[in-house]
């Protein structure tokens, strides 16, 4: 006589895999949804620091650098021209330029900020450009960022021939080596108008958690997958008997 109920017997090899890898795949899930939390806080964050009052570099104290990311801000000082590089390979509508960052020294306390003054096309960089920069006392407002150095990063050419020197990128590490200069950590994307031929059309940050969350589905599918795979394997059909 046969049954074909199945009866639950739980196989070894399948049951270690199981243990090993469902909790693996939570713990990715779960890790997921933590990393959307935490874009989320930036972005409450970020709109919060928008929306606040402009802060003086000037100040004697400042607050730390996370609490002023992308704040506006007013800084009062001069231009060290001599100390400013070219970021190179910069797009504007279609046309390659240059990002001019150039050191402002802060009036008062001497700090020294780097200022991303703009972008400019590459046919207009010539010594008109390195004339017509002021180095006089001067009020400039804009928006507080960190230079972040690409997703892969190339060990950039020192191209000392050049002056000032063109690079594919900025680090905060790499131009204090460079210019032995103590700078804040952070720069300022310049908004205010002067009477150079940048472009001053800043990018608004955004930040999202959706990309998270898919991934967070996705681990907690592939769970449940791997659940359902050991559950079919440890139901089986009763051995055939004769009598």
């Amino acid at each position: 006589m046969t049954s074909g109920t199945r009866h639950f017997r739980a196989q070894a090899i399948p049951t270690i895999i199981m243990v090993i890898i469902t909790p693996m795949l939570c713990g990715l899930g779960v890790w997921q949804l933590d990393r959307a939390t935490q874009k989320q806080q930036q972005a409450s964050a970020l709109e919060m620091h928008r929306k606040l009052p402009p802060l003086s570099l000037n100040d004697q104290q400042l607050p730390e650098r996370d609490s002023i990311l992308y704040r506006h801000v007013v800084a009062q000082g001069h231009f060290l021209n001599d100390k400013a590089i070219y970021i190179e390979n910069r797009k504007h509508l279609g046309k390659t330029g240059f990002h001019i960052i150039t050191p402002l020294q802060l009036s008062g306390n001497g700090r020294i900020v780097l200022v991303n003054r703009g972008w400019i096309a590459h046919d207009q960089l010539d010594d008109k450009l390195n004339l017509s920069l002021d180095s006089n006392q001067q009020t400039i407002d804009g928006e507080v960022t960190i230079p972040q150095p690409p997703a892969i990063e190339l060990t950039p050419s020192n191209q000392q021939s050049q002056s000032p020197p063109r690079w594919p990128y900025l680090t905060l590490p790499r131009y204090i080596e460079w210019s032995g200069l103590e700078v804040l950590p952070l720069m300022i994307l310049q908004t205010s108008k002067d009477d150079l031929p940048f472009i001053r059309q800043w990018p608004t940050p955004k930040v999202s958690d959706l990309m998270h969350i898919g991934y967070a589905i996705q681990w907690f599918a592939f769970a449940i997958i791997a659940l359902l795979i050991w559950l079919r394997l440890s139901f089986q059909k009763p051995e055939r008997s004769d009598k």
